[in-house]
């Protein structure tokens, strides 16, 4: 009853609302409308058998009908609808509501007599194919829903192939094998169907994933490529069924071997590589370029796919700690011979820069890093925006080499060239910290306040944790503003890679005050130092010290996040790793790690990510 009731209430609303907003209301109608809303049936239906029976009765049709199956009346529900087939023949809902009315009464057979009549009376109009099939979907009756179509395809002979309605309606009937194949049938009639196509088979990833349903994406996807070699539509297909699961290394294999069949320059190489690197599959976009660059001096990638693959090896070694004193020599070597090969120009100019980068934070070479950004800034042409990058790092080298003030006016260049602009921002951050590395804490603190505002997240987010750093730690009492001169200093030492003495300040801190408020500070930076220096066991001693005795600090989601980050990256402690991104998911639902630390447990559970 429910089904049928379904059916007819659209009717009956949409009848009445014509009724009732543009003609005069009658007491009668009225009374009638009344009845039907208080569910009085049998009241209801004497004055719309009325209404009915009139010469313009057929628009009160679906509550005559309604009040008609809700008091068991069949046989006379049954003449009514016959009546209404016998004068409109051409309008197949009718048809479909007798076949409804056999339903409720379990006349199985007579019912589908019915659907089958109707769909045989279709003819080759595409409105009234879609009319009918979404009656049956309505209905739920998926076969019939299917056979509409398909009979629609066939009435319309090519014009319209219904193929994505009827991987719909296999979509909701659970049959998901017959859905990804429907839909894979759309690319036989042109490669243009491709973003149809991937619209409707729209993978899932992530706590919300079906698993079953991406299989059999992946496993019909390569079915279709390996049978079907010639049509490039099903690799590009499959590509981008691996790029949503974030399977960068299986993406590349088929767009290196599409880039082959169709003998491409490497393009959609370099944008894979890009994404990869985005996504911080540094090893996977590294052969992406290098495989563009292996074509050749001539291709028009080439450049662009040298530049590319010295940035993701500088992002690699910059951005991890795993690394070797050889991988650092190797990497300097590829930059200095690649300028070389290119020559020092306005194209150039982000080699030399990240170059100049390594040379002084990583190899100890700030003399020729130096050298190499006043080159670099001094080149015709140059983007403003990218010379004021090489400023930036040229004054963070001067700063390292103690030239405090020429790293402040370079600071101040770019923070008056670029005012209100996150270039701008950033270097205003810089000046901050520079003030607050020389003591002048209030004055810092002041242009703190101002950047925390920030529309850059980043930029705000570390001048808001420096704010409160001083904020903390900065009291009337001359020792305690001491303390926090003492860790400024420690932390310009660990900037400028003299970590010993970075470690000796920070010790003569806790030994001059134990009970410090800086002391999960100091033990933070002592985290720091170590990562610098690779001592993964020593780092991760610091951060559990910070959990035993200071989680409830500010501090707590940051030591949370830094261990598990250690136990997955470096300690090879998967499950410790686990437990630890669950902890802070857990402890700390609004920190700022919450987003990074849900999508790397859900990776280490065993999900694909999205």
């Amino acid at each position: 009853m429910k089904k049928y009731v379904k059916y007819f209430l659209p009717f009956f609303f949409f009848y009445t609302f014509i009724t009732l907003s543009f003609s005069q209301t009658s007491t009668d109608e009225q009374l009638a409308f009344q009845y039907l809303q208080n569910k009085e049936f049998d009241k209801a239906v004497q004055y719309y058998e009325k209404f009915f029976n009139k010469k313009d009765g057929i628009s009160y049709y679906g509550p005559y009908l309604l009040c008609l199956t809700k008091l068991g009346e069949y046989n006379k529900a049954e003449k009514v609808v016959k009546k209404v087939i016998k004068q409109h023949p051409q309008n197949l809902s009718y048809v479909i509501n007798l076949g409804t009315l056999y339903s409720e009464q379990k006349e199985t057979n007579k019912a589908n007599d019915q659907y089958k009549k109707a769909i045989k009376q279709l003819q080759p109009n595409q409105q009234e194919i879609f009319a009918l099939a979404t009656e049956f979907i309505q209905l739920k009756e998926w076969d019939l829903a299917i056979e509409t179509y398909r009979t629609g395809r066939k009435l319309l002979n090519g014009f319209y192939p219904f193929s994505g309605e009827i991987a719909d309606v296999l979509s909701m009937k659970g049959d998901i094998e017959g859905m990804v194949i429907e839909y894979l049938s759309l690319l036989d009639l042109g490669d243009n169907q491709l973003q149809t196509v991937q619209n409707g088979l729209q993978p899932s990833f992530g706590e919300d994933k079906d698993e079953k349903k991406n299989e059999i994406i992946k496993t019909e996807l390569l079915k279709k490529v390996q049978s079907n070699p010639e049509k490039t539509a099903y690799t590009e297909l499959l590509i981008w069924f691996f790029i949503q699961e974030k399977n960068f290394s299986g993406a590349f294999m088929q767009s290196k071997a599409l880039d082959k069949r169709l003998q491409e320059n490497g393009e959609r190489l370099m944008s894979l590589g890009d994404l990869c690197a985005s996504n911080t599959d540094f090893k996977t976009a590294s052969k992406c370029f290098q495989y563009v660059i292996e074509k050749g001096k001539l291709n028009p990638y080439y450049i662009a796919a040298k530049t590319q693959l010295l940035d993701v090896q500088y992002k690699e070694i910059t951005l991890r700690f795993s690394f070797t004193a050889t991988d650092l020599t190797e990497l300097e070597n590829n930059f200095i011979s690649t300028i070389n090969e290119l020559g020092k120009n306005p194209n150039t100019i982000p080699l030399m820069k990240n170059l100049a980068h390594l040379q002084a934070f990583f190899i100890g070479k700030s003399k020729e890093a130096i050298q190499l950004l006043n080159e670099a800034i001094s080149i015709k042409g140059i983007n403003q925006q990218l010379q004021a990058e090489c400023k930036l790092v040229l004054g963070d080298i001067l700063l390292m080499d103690s030239e405090i003030w020429d790293a402040s006016l370079l600071y101040s260049q770019v923070e008056l060239d670029f005012k209100h602009e996150p270039l701008g921002n950033e270097a205003k951050f810089r000046n901050a910290k520079l003030s607050y590395y020389n003591g002048e804490f209030k004055w810092a603190q002041a242009q703190l306040d101002v950047l925390k505002g920030s529309t850059e997240k980043l930029i705000s987010n570390d001048a808001m944790e420096l704010s409160l750093l001083i904020s903390d730690n900065l009291h009337e009492n001359p020792d305690d503003s001491l303390l926090l001169f003492m860790f400024s200093r420690a932390d310009l030492l660990s900037f400028r890679n003299r970590n010993q003495e970075a470690f000796a300040t920070l010790d003569s801190i806790t030994k001059k005050s134990p009970t410090t408020s800086l002391a999960d500070d100091i033990l933070y930076k002592k985290y720091s130092i170590n990562m610098k220096l690779k001592k993964f066991v020593e780092a991760a001693g610091n951060l559990q010290n910070i959990l035993d005795n200071y989680s409830y600090d500010i501090l707590g989601d940051d030591a949370l996040f830094h261990l598990a980050e250690l136990n997955e990256l470096y300690l090879n402690n998967t499950e410790k790793s686990k437990q630890l991104y669950e902890e802070l998911l857990t402890k700390h639902p609004g920190s700022l790690y919450t987003v990074e630390a849900r999508k790397r447990f859900r990776k280490l559970r065993g999900d694909s990510v999205n």
